[in-house]
């Protein structure tokens, strides 16, 4: 031991000689693990068989003051001290009060359970508890209708006539417009200030009303659907990228022409596919189409009534997996295929809705179960795929009177849209609000006094886009529970009108025309004020008004020159106003006593009298 020791003593100077310190500090200390467990047993046995009352009343063991820890409140009041053994300490720091003894007017005794914490309500205090906020906060969490955002509005006017299609891209940043009108007119959040604006407006179809707008599921491109038989598809900026061929109206089997021979009344784009979109029309089909091949339609499906006549498709949409096709028809019937076999009906119900009206629209929940109708016998329905046969629900007394009103679900699920028509000058359009489970009206938005057509719940930005009759599309949004869309454009200032964004006047265009004679398109004033800029005729400062004696011109005020005084001589005034006989009398004297200047002709006689020659 002694060697170890000085081997220790060694071994510390030699690190206090190269390190410059003797030590790391205190040892480690060591325990006994067993000794623990055997200790912390005794005193779980001891503590169940003594009540907790009864440590309260602790007395002073004389032993344990000569060396035991004490516990002492710091406080100012006559607090009890207690001494506390170390193999008790665990237990009576558990167990014995600590601070001023409890006053005796104090007789509440809560449950160790159900103990509050902090001061005592008042006496009478009769509010709810943090249970019922929690409650009532589920209750609105839970409530659908605390979701619809309706509490601000704004509007955007597309023209004067109904507004027949809208479309909103996947990232909620563009809204595209289209109406019977022609027009399809672009709408950019991001870009739009307070004037509200479109930033490019197009007749993409000519003289055709537009049906349906559609972005792809990326947004890059947008399906426009018009009356006529060709759909196209254009790029965000609005210049085309196909056009679909137009097929031969001579051949009776439609399967065997490449694209559509009438008129156009809908189309998507495929949920999964990007490439994909599918169109119906009045020539009795329903196609899909590539947009890589705008040679040929990608496939045919052909809607056929109970006795295996040819009936027109009024509306399609595709499943929300893309695996089925539905089609909406003029009997009445809705028909679905499978995607990949174009042949047999894999569900058919005969009976959907009142034959003779066109259902204007039909659209599958986002959980894929369901899906939705909107006839035109002023019905809404909900449909259970796995059973084809009866409807869910049925809500009635929906006026429409437009073959594109067209219903949604609400992001949730829980909700269904729809818009109601109303006769000119007879009432408002409403957006009913009708719940999903019950068909329950449950909410209803006045959107104008015109009919409410189109309708869109964007489920990103928590907006809803609807058209109207009169040519407005109104978009609702909430500033708390909305995001981007609206919000971004309504709180920019709105920008002054430059005068050289102006056109100064209308330009006929002459493409075929000699360039001798053709016109320099003028787009504004701006190009035109650099060009008269470098003119050095026409940008000449303008003389300043004149601010001295002159009449008839501009005289110099003062001058020394021969220039001015010759300017300002005849620049004088030197107008007459006295009557004009006495002024020709003036000179008759002159002329009688010198009329040389007057000579008599052959055979005449020449006399002077008050001033005239006779």
């Amino acid at each position: 031991m002694a060697a170890h020791g000085n081997n220790e003593k060694t071994g510390e100077g030699d690190l206090s000689s190269v390190m410059g310190f003797s030590g790391f500090g205190k040892k480690a200390r060591t325990f006994d693990l067993e000794a623990i467990f055997e200790q912390t047993r005794r005193t779980a046995i001891e503590r169940s068989r003594v009540p907790p009352s009864s440590l309260r009343n602790v007395t002073i063991n004389p032993a344990y003051n000569r060396g035991g820890p004490f516990l002492q409140c710091p406080c100012a009041f006559p607090c009890r001290k207690v001494s506390v053994s170390p193999s008790r300490q665990q237990e009576s720091s558990d167990s014995e009060p600590i601070g001023p003894p409890v006053p005796p007017a104090f007789t509440a005794q809560p449950d160790e359970d159900d103990e509050a914490i902090g001061p005592p309500p008042p006496p009478g205090y009769s509010g709810s508890t943090a249970d019922d906020d929690d409650d009532d906060d589920d209750d609105s969490r839970n409530d659908p209708v605390r979701k619809i955002p309706d509490t601000h509005e704004i509007t955007l006017q597309h023209g004067a006539k109904t507004v027949s299609a809208l479309g909103l891209d996947p990232s909620g940043a563009r809204l595209v417009t289209g109406g019977y009108d022609y027009d399809v007119k672009f709408w950019d959040f991001a870009g739009m200030d307070a004037a509200l604006q479109a930033f490019r407006s197009l007749q993409p179809c000519e003289c055709h009303q537009i049906r349906s707008l559609q972005y792809s599921i990326t947004g890059d491109v947008i399906l426009v659907v018009a009356g006529n038989a060709q759909a196209k598809v254009l790029d965000r900026d609005g210049f085309q990228v196909l056009e679909c061929i137009k097929g031969d109206q001579y051949i009776v089997d439609m399967a065997n022409t490449k694209g559509h021979t009438a008129m156009l009344n809908s189309g998507c784009w495929h949920p999964k596919i990007k490439e994909e979109f599918l169109t119906c029309s009045n020539d009795g089909t329903v196609r899909t189409w590539d947009l890589n091949n705008e040679k040929k339609h990608k496939s045919v499906f052909k809607p056929r009534s109970l006795q295996g006549k040819k009936v027109t498709p009024t509306c399609c949409t595709y499943s929300r997996d893309g695996k089925l096709i539905a089609a909406g028809c003029q009997d009445g019937t809705i028909q679905i295929w499978d995607r990949n076999l174009s042949v047999h009906t894999k569900f058919h119900c005969r009976q959907a809705h009142a034959p003779g009206c066109d259902t204007s629209c039909l659209v599958f929940s986002y959980d894929g179960t369901t899906l939705a109708s909107r006839g035109g016998d002023d019905t809404l329905k909900t449909w259970d795929i796995r059973s084809f046969r009866k409807p869910i629900n049925v809500a009635t007394g929906l006026t429409s009177y437009f073959p594109m009103t067209d219903c949604c679900f609400s992001p949730d699920d829980k909700l269904l849209v729809t818009g109601t028509s109303v006769k000119r000058d007879e009432g408002h359009g409403t957006l009913v609000f009708l719940e999903r489970q019950t068909f329950r009206k449950v909410y209803e938005i006045e959107v104008a006094s015109a009919s409410v057509v189109r309708c869109l719940w964007h489920p990103k930005l928590n907006q809803i886009m609807v058209g109207t009759a009169n040519g407005l599309a109104k978009v609702y949004y909430d500033p708390v529970r909305s995001q981007r869309g609206a919000k971004l454009c309504v709180v920019k200032s709105q920008r002054k009108q430059k005068q050289a964004e102006t056109l100064t006047q209308d330009y006929i265009i002459t493409p075929h025309a000699l360039p001798m004679f053709r016109e320099a398109r003028q787009r504004s004033t701006r190009k035109q004020l650099e060009k008269d800029r470098l003119d050095p005729t026409k940008s000449h400062k303008p003389e300043p008004p004149v601010s001295g004696p002159g009449r008839g011109g501009r005289v110099a005020a003062h001058g020394g020159t021969l220039s001015s005084y010759i300017v300002k001589n005849i620049a004088l005034d030197k107008t007459d106003d006295s009557n004009p006989r006495e002024a020709i009398l003036r000179h008759a004297k002159d002329a009688a006593e010198n009329p040389f200047w007057v000579a008599p002709g052959e055979g005449e006689e020449t006399r002077v009298t008050d001033g005239c020659v006779i």
